[in-house]
């Protein structure tokens, strides 16, 4: 077989390096779009694509029907590739956000160099979280990172503070005007409570989650903030980060968690 063999040869990486090189760089794009997609609902978008794309070349070339496949080739298959964009903006805006925190992370640091100050931030937040869930009252604290909140902030109500357990506590006290919607924390500060953030739609094969939680999924889905949510009907703390919620947190765990996400050791969160 003189076509197996000559595609064989041209694999070989001492004939065509450039190949080689080609084959890796396809493999690496797909397999970090995967990563980028993985447990959001573009994973079931993607297979319907799929089954879709699958079903048109099997009935177009396979069985041979020329009309069906005209129908197929002028009309549903230009109207799929219009419509993949359009289905999935959120994980391509993901992806392009990536991309720029990727090359921003070179020049700058969440909470800027001081580690202790991180690690005062990450005690303060496990602390009030667990002063919280006692409590079974409900809160919702977005860590700012690289992607900046302002315009989330500036819905809310600025209150530029330094952050600290008691202003917590005070903030989300269920009678309190401001314990509703979301604290926005940068740098060590509260920039802003009653901050309103976006709901993610993301919701297939989940819990059944309610507005603080869908709220931590938007604004992970849209930035690389962390939120820090605890419910209000059962007290359990969870963590949202990148699209995806980490539940029924102990306060241990919280701690680890957050020291790993802000790349901070465990022993400066002491």
């Amino acid at each position: 077989m003189p076509d197996l063999d000559e595609f064989w040869s041209r694999l070989n990486p001492f004939q065509y390096p450039g190949n080689g090189l080609d084959i890796i760089i396809v493999a690496l794009i797909f397999w970090w779009l995967l990563g980028i997609i993985r447990g959001t609902r573009a994973v079931q978008l993607l297979r319907g694509v799929t089954v879709l794309l699958i079903a048109t070349f099997a009935i177009g070339s396979v069985l041979q029907l020329q009309t069906v496949e005209w129908l197929l080739s002028n009309a549903i298959r230009p109207a799929l590739f219009v419509a993949i964009p359009v289905l999935f903006q959120p994980e391509l805006r993901r992806a392009l956000e990536t991309l720029g925190r990727t090359s921003e992370a070179f020049t700058r640091r969440p909470f800027g160099t001081n580690h202790s100050d991180i690690a005062t931030t990450i005690t303060i937040l496990v602390r009030a979280a667990a002063q919280l869930s006692q409590q079974q009252t409900g809160a919702l604290m977005v860590i700012e990172r690289n992607t900046g909140l302002q315009e989330y902030a500036d819905r809310g109500v600025i209150l530029d503070a330094r952050v600290s357990v008691p202003l917590l506590l005070n903030i989300f006290f269920v009678n309190s005007p401001l314990h509703d919607l979301a604290v926005i924390i940068r740098g060590g500060r509260i920039v802003a409570a009653n901050a309103v953030l976006p709901l993610s739609e993301n919701v297939v094969g989940t819990p059944r989650y309610g507005s603080r939680h869908r709220a931590a999924l938007g604004v992970s889905e849209q930035s690389d903030a962390i939120a820090v949510v605890v419910s209000e009907e059962t007290g359990s703390i969870s963590v949202a980060t990148n699209g995806r919620m980490v539940r029924h947190l102990s306060e241990t765990r919280l701690r680890k968690l957050l020291a790993e996400l802000l790349n901070v050791t465990l022993e400066e969160t002491a």
